[in-house]
């Protein structure tokens, strides 16, 4: 099957097990969790756009035909979906937690007696839906009071917690973090509570922890893009914004004895006749969100092998075998790291709760965030001393090698390192931090969310990954071979004669370690021309061998654009450097066009790799035309520039504009337009909070006896 993913294409290939060359499919939030159908039942090949368009299908046929689909399940999904239906429509299945999935469906089975109504035709809502509490036993109580209970409880409750060590920074998003373990402590105190009216994730997370244990607490933001992206692979000089949003992570140790598991776990441990053992147990909040399991627990047995810890493939494998569960590998995974890199050995059981706000998908970091969170506070927990660089460099092991995401450091670098409105600035040689720069203030940046989700697992991510690698693996024997004939040459020449700056530059050149080394005059005169506009993977490993990258492997029947790839990374180094040097420049209507001009540049030479997105487009051609606008020109200019951001395909626009209250207004009316045209509504990203290492850790411990 050749055609755009979605339910009804996805389930006829697995009911007929038919492998299915697909394309990523924009403003489709359901796309993760199919993609990880056809994935775990070996059923999906994806193509990227460039190759669809061009009519470049063959490699994609031909690996689909040597897939074998293993679909066994069942193929009766509308008889499924029919009863569950029938069943809630007559009020069999109850449930109060508006955020409940049930609770959900029967609010939208109201919603089609309400369509239903027509002068002459009075359809009632079902009278098991308005009492649906009162039949519950719940008490429906007074708005007004129950506001005031809530209000109390964020401007209290963090009295019933002693913090040990830490601050809270004046961070609200920590304050309402701590906030909800207060009250997982009062569920887990009271026995009047009704379960019901809790979700899955909150019930698991209520017996999480030992009250009268230390509970350690570390936050860790996403990230703002503004210039670098894709070139911190390639060496490139980066500039990076911590953002608002952030994940938190509480991790408590406990004795295996005294650690309190889950009845599957304990059954576990049971079956194996072997006495308590260290097991690791995850809640992670929001999962209904996102298509995963809200729970996840393994015996830390099951990273050994013999008296070593397992490989990076062995775990990378361990994680993806339930779809639903492959997001524990980004928390669990700092574990092995840990075990790997410094030898740490894990004699206690360990409970964590991760609850990011970090929006997954939109290339802001998410899973950067989740990674040097879980890790710092596992590291906190275990009295580990680790830099934030370390931290940092650390976390990209669990990401490239456990999850198998071939990204740069400078999301998990901005996590760790970075602090409130600075800006990171990193040479990614790998990892060396240059120093922090302060935002002016009289201009500010912004991040519009286009609704695709960006994911740099994604083909077209590798593809381009592995197309820069390829040019310097050209560069690098271009010059050799030239550097071989200068010499001959020299050997028979005089001293004057001899251009020994020009054998130095090619001598460098050879042994080329990253491309953003390479000056952009030097490409052009020597390299460009050179390269091939693209290359199949067999003739390249034919030729060269390899090309260099331990993280992404060559497909040998797959073309890989390489001109534009390799391009991309010398030029953006070069515009990198620029936009710093214009931060620290005068304040001017020129500074501010120039800055713009140099996001505008970025994104159109991501577009050239093809890394863009109709959506980011969109955005970017809003900002365009808000600039060029009459209204702007009368307000002496508002914004001044965007871009695509991270890895491209989708995710967030960066946003450049004077900080004013017009550039703000102009913002939420580029929100509107493109919710018009897309019938998506944009998330905005403003503001700025520390990293990790700024943060530090906090160390709590509950101060007040169990309520009664």
């Amino acid at each position: 099957m050749l055609g755009k993913i979605g339910y009804g294409t996805v389930s006829e290939a697995l009911a007929y097990k038919l492998p299915f060359v697909f394309v990523r499919r924009d403003y489709f939030n359901e796309e993760p969790f199919l993609r990880n159908m056809l994935e775990f039942y070996r059923s999906g090949v994806e193509m990227i756009r460039r190759d669809l368009l061009t009519g470049h299908w063959k490699p994609y046929l031909e690996r689909a035909i040597s897939l074998k689909p293993c679909y066994e399940g069942g193929i009766n999904g509308g008889e499924v979906a029919a009863h569950i239906l029938q069943e809630t429509a007559i009020g069999k299945n109850y449930a109060s937690d508006k955020l409940s999935g049930v609770r959900r469906l029967r609010d939208a089975i109201v919603l089609g007696y309400q369509l239903q109504r027509v002068p002459g035709r009075d359809v009632s809502i079902p009278e098991w839906y308005t009492n649906a509490e009162n039949e519950l036993g719940l008490s429906t109580g007074s708005p007004t009071s129950e506001m005031s209970e809530s209000n109390a409880i964020t401007e209290f409750c963090t009295d019933d917690f002693e913090i040990l060590h830490g601050d809270l920074q004046g961070l609200s998003d920590t304050r309402s973090f701590l906030n909800s373990l207060v009250e997982l402590n009062n569920v887990s105190d009271s026995e009047k509570n009704n379960e019901k009216r809790q979700m899955r994730e909150r019930k698991a997370a209520a017996g999480l922890f030992n009250w009268e244990v230390d509970i350690f607490v570390t936050r860790a933001p996403g990230r703002l893009d503004v210039m670098g992206g894709i070139a911190d692979y390639s060496g490139s000089l980066v500039l990076q914004m911590p953002i608002r949003e952030a994940c938190h992570v509480a991790v408590q140790r406990n004795h295996p004895s005294k650690h309190r598991l889950w009845k599957h776990a304990l059954a576990r441990q049971n079956a194996k006749g072997q006495g308590p053992m260290p097991v690791l147990q995850i809640v992670s909040y929001g999962s209904e969100l996102s298509n995963r399991g809200p729970t996840f627990d393994m015996d830390l047995s099951d990273f050994m092998e013999g008296e070593q810890p397992i490989s990076y493939e062995k775990a990378n494998k361990y994680f993806a075998q339930d779809p639903s569960q492959k997001w524990a590998a980004y928390v669990a995974g700092t574990i092995l790291v840990l075990m790997k890199e410094l030898g740490v050995r894990f004699e206690d059981s360990i409970s964590m709760l991760v609850s990011s706000a970090v929006p997954e998908g939109k290339g802001v970091s998410s899973s950067a965030a989740v990674e040097v969170a879980s890790m710092s506070a596992i590291a906190a927990a275990h009295g580990l001393s680790i830099s934030p660089r370390e931290l940092a460099l650390l976390c990209q092991k669990v990401e490239n090698h456990i999850v198998g995401a071939p990204c740069g450091v400078m999301d998990q670098m901005t996590s760790a390192c970075g602090e409130a409105n600075k800006l990171l600035a990193m040479v990614c040689q790998p990892a060396e931090i240059i120093g922090l720069v302060t935002i002016p203030s009289h201009f500010r940046f912004w991040g519009i969310d286009s609704g695709i989700r960006h994911s740099v697992g994604g083909a077209d991510y590798g593809s381009v990954r592995i197309g820069a690698f390829m040019g310097r693996k050209i560069i690098k024997a271009t010059a050799s071979t030239r550097l071989s004939q200068s010499m001959s040459t020299a050997n028979g020449a005089s001293p004057d004669e001899v251009d020994n700056d020009g054998l130095e530059l090619l001598e460098a050149e050879a042994s080329l370690d990253y491309l953003c080394n390479l000056s952009p005059h030097r490409y052009e005169a020597l390299y460009a021309n050179l390269l091939p506009q693209s290359m199949l993977g067999e003739v390249f490993l034919e030729k060269y061998v390899d090309h260099g990258d331990t993280v992404t492997v060559i497909d040998k029947k797959r073309t890989y654009s390489v001109t534009a790839a390799a391009k991309h990374p010398v030029y953006e180094n070069f515009r990198v450097k620029a936009f710093k040097a214009l931060l620290t420049s005068a304040s001017s209507n020129e500074q501010l066009t120039a800055l713009g001009e140099l996001l505008y540049q970025c994104h159109y030479s991501y577009s050239a790799c093809g890394l863009g997105s109709d959506g980011t487009d969109r955005l970017v051609q809003l900002v365009q035309e808000m600039q060029h606008g009459k209204a702007s020109r009368v307000d002496d200019g508002t914004l001044y520039g965007a871009k695509i951001t991270g890895g491209g395909s989708g995710g967030t626009v960066c946003v450049v504009g004077r900080n004013c209250l017009r550039s703000s207004q102009h913002i939420l009316e580029i929100q509107q337009r493109y919710k018009k045209a897309t019938g998506y509504l944009p998330f905005i990203f403003e503001g700025s909070s520390p990293g990790v290492g700024k943060f530090g850790y906090l160390k709590i411990r509950r101060s007040i006896a169990p309520k009664s």
